[in-house]
């Protein structure tokens, strides 16, 4: 059965200004048996919003291992141990229109769509809605005294979370996460309709859902080795055929890919193209198991097979590169942006990167400086600078768009 572990208070009014404690309690609940985890599915179907977070192990792994699930919602908050617990049911709650609260979430969302087939429809970043309100990338115990006036317990989020039993302070730490989230959720949530934000920041969370880690495909597991891109043709399909081999190993045996072959290796290996053992040797990071015997063998006939199959292209990810005369105005846009967003109280990260800016004066379509909130709250501007109507200049040691126009 699920037990009780702790009564912590939890419910809060405003009192002068700040979070005061009153005399409502909600019990901390551990599950550990199927029952009790259907029990609490039952009842969390009632519910439009819950708070979520989860702790996991990925250091040893290829795929991530959950090793907690935390949940807060009503006036209930259970900590969930899925080495007991199937958690593939929460998919049940995923695929219903609740709003799953997350905090800084992007490996929230990997791991639960490992551990349950699916992850929330419909998500609330405190971190991202922050942004939106001018703080920048806040941590979570930051939020909780900028905006309710709380300090969570510091607690070791390097402890081993496999651990069994867990003892009362990895208890204590897990439950913070999610304590006040909803608290959280709510003065976000009032403070951006306000600002008449919330659109922008609901905007944001559905992209962030979509961007979310997927499954590498192992074809094209070669694009995110950073030293690819300076091969040539012969030696890209060997790097291909390595790293596609060393993807599959890790993904059947559930090991990193490092722990197959580095990516210094496979690029050394691919650039110098063996033909035989003897060539295997001093090739900078190899292990030296690979340059002999069966596994030796085995990667020569790798490296073959990649000299064989058709020559990939470039990387598909490899961008044009800006034209020289273009890069001032990169870096003009840059800080002009950043002003903008300081103005308004965005976190810059999130009105736009370099990167970002970059697509847009390579003129590719997808930029999302030109679409949704950002076209609209600059794309005017923006347009007027790249079609000359207007231009940046400095006054009072800050950058301003003046209209050409209006100057002889």
């Amino acid at each position: 059965m699920g037990f009780l572990w702790k009564e912590i208070p939890l419910r809060r009014r405003r009192s002068s200004g700040l979070l005061s404690m009153d005399s409502n309690l909600i019990v901390t609940e551990v599950i550990n048996d199927q029952q009790s985890f259907e029990s609490l599915i039952e009842d969390l179907l009632n519910f439009e919003v819950f708070a979520i977070d989860t702790e996991f192990h990925r250091e040893k792994t290829y795929y991530p291992k959950l090793a907690l699930l935390q949940l807060r919602w009503g006036e209930r908050l259970a900590i969930l141990d899925p080495v007991s617990v199937d958690v593939s049911k929460l998919s049940l709650i995923f695929e219903t229109n609740s709003l799953a609260v997350f905090h800084a979430g992007a490996q929230d969302l990997e791991v639960l769509s490992r551990a349950t087939g699916t992850v929330p429809s419909n998500i609330f970043d405190t971190q991202i809605a922050a942004g939106f309100l001018g703080m920048r990338t806040p941590s979570l115990s930051s939020l909780h005294e900028n905006l309710l006036g709380l300090k969570i317990p510091k607690g070791d989020r390097l402890t081993n979370w496999f651990q069994r039993p867990l003892t009362e302070s990895q208890l204590q730490y897990a439950a913070s996460d999610v304590r006040h989230l909803l608290d959280l959720y709510n003065e976000l949530k009032e403070q951006l309709n306000e600002l008449d934000r919330l659109s922008w920041a609901s905007a944001e969370f559905q992209t962030f859902s979509e961007k979310r880690v997927r499954s590498i495909e192992p074809s094209e597991a070669w694009h995110r080795i950073k030293e690819a891109k300076h091969l040539n043709k012969n030696s890209r399909g060997v790097a291909q055929v390595l790293a596609e081999w060393r993807e599959l190993t890790a993904q059947k045996n559930d090991i990193p890919n490092r722990f197959i072959m580095s990516d210094l290796a496979l690029v050394g290996v691919a650039q110098k193209k063996p033909k035989n053992l003897n060539d295997l040797k001093n090739i900078r990071g190899l292990d030296a198991s690979h340059s002999k015997g069966e596994k030796g063998k085995q990667l020569l006939k790798i490296v073959e097979r990649g000299l064989n199959t058709e020559t990939p292209p470039v990387l598909k990810n490899q961008k044009k590169s800006l034209k020289p005369e273009m890069r001032p105005a990169v870096t003009l846009l840059s800080a002009w942006l950043s002003q903008f967003a300081t103005d308004k109280k965005i976190d810059p990260a999130l009105l736009g990167s370099r990167s970002d800016i970059e697509e847009l004066l390579r003129g590719e379509n997808r930029s999302k400086l030109q679409t949704g909130w950002r076209r609209d709250q600059i794309g005017e501007q923006i347009n007027d600078l790249l079609d000359g109507r207007s231009s940046l200049s400095f006054e009072d040691g800050r950058l301003v768009i003046e209209n050409r126009g209006t100057h002889s």
